[in-house]
């Protein structure tokens, strides 16, 4: 028997879920009166519409885990689109590693039933495919998505950026050079003026494309990425909206960064308000005490969120997360929600 190539294995493209066209409405009101993670789901759906529905509340989107290559791109895309997000807290793997990734021309595929196993590893490291469970993406095409980095980079005036301020840039990247997948959450939060942090941002491809750019300098000035400014520029966020919401899908550095900002406003000064709204999905639980399983009461005893609005749904995000935005998108309320342009507020309050 011949060899496997990479073909072989690459030939079958994760599909995104498209949202608007399944009217999921009742499907979630009749969960309403079902018990265990059914009954939280609908309420999560309740609370995330209520928020949309509240034009005092700034809404952020966190992000953790692999959702892009898991085929959730649309979802978010689609929530930019109407308006339903005003942040987004990400790890940098869902929006360099798997979006940008997906905006240069390149895809997800699904893995055979056996990958899951861990039967051929060996025979994929050999090919220059790397698994995510059961998806594969390939290796020398994330390569080049290193290396688009680097070049954005390599172009920027030399100083000291937030995270945001470097995604905008690789948003305009993608303005101007063409995007080849059907829609990005990047060009859409560009096009929208909606920011985007990743807070431990060279934890992925855009990692590798800055240790290129900055080794490459020397001793000359160059482009470096700033966590604090990040922390600071998402607080005066928090301070210019007079409530704020959370939708967050899975836990981890966006989960605690999204929420530190309730308690960072007192830190400056401010009035300490916390968030009003709050929706968790998650499969993590209490029991070993990380971060990701702690529950939103928890996080009241913080001073970060109120303990009126709040959900935690139990649930892998590729099956609540549809259902959740799904609802909200066919109840239709978004449609009053204007675009805030939030990335030129920030632009203006930024300290270089």
């Amino acid at each position: 028997m011949p060899a496997k190539t990479k073909r072989d294995y690459l030939n079958r493209p994760v599909e995104h879920v498209d949202i608007t066209r399944y009217n999921v409405v009742p499907w979630v009101e009749a969960m309403q009166g079902m018990s265990y993670s059914a009954r939280d789901l609908a309420r999560a759906a309740g609370i995330l519409d209520r928020m949309i529905q509240d034009k005092d509340c700034g809404i952020i989107l966190c992000l953790a885990g692999s959702l892009i290559n898991a085929g959730l791109k649309k979802v978010f895309v689609e929530m930019i689109r109407c308006n339903m997000v005003d942040a987004i807290v990400s790890t940098g793997a869902n929006i360099v590693d798997q979006d940008f990734f997906e905006a240069l021309g390149f895809r997800h595929y699904i893995a055979e039933e056996r990958l899951k196993a861990g039967l051929d590893d060996q025979e994929l490291l050999n090919l220059h495919i790397d698994r995510i469970y059961d998806t594969l993406i390939d290796e020398d095409e994330l390569r080049v998505c290193d290396d688009t980095v680097r070049e954005i980079a390599d172009a920027l005036e030399p100083r000291i950026y937030s995270s945001r301020e470097f995604l905008m840039e690789m948003g305009a990247y993608l303005e101007r050079n063409g995007c080849k997948a059907p829609e990005s959450i990047l060009l859409e939060a560009y096009r929208k003026q909606v920011p985007i942090f990743c807070p431990a941002f060279s934890d992925c491809s855009a990692g590798f494309g800055l240790i290129a750019h900055q080794a490459a300098r020397g001793d000359r000035p160059k482009v470096s990425i700033d966590s604090v400014k990040d922390f600071l520029e998402l607080t005066q966020w928090r301070v210019r909206n007079r409530e704020s919401g959370l939708f967050m899908i899975g836990g981890g550095v966006p989960k605690n960064f999204a929420q530190d900002v309730a308690v960072a406003t007192d830190i400056l000064g401010q009035e300490m308000r916390m968030h009003k709204y709050a929706v968790q999905v998650t499969v993590a639980d209490a029991r070993d005490g990380a971060l990701s399983g702690s529950t939103l009461k928890e996080a009241n005893s913080w001073g970060k969120v109120d303990s009126s609005f709040e959900q935690m749904v139990y649930s892998e995000a590729t099956i609540a997360v549809p259902l959740i935005v799904g609802y909200v998108y066919h109840r239709g309320n978004w449609k009053a929600r204007e675009t805030r342009h939030w990335n030129q507020v920030l632009d203006t309050v930024v300290v270089r």
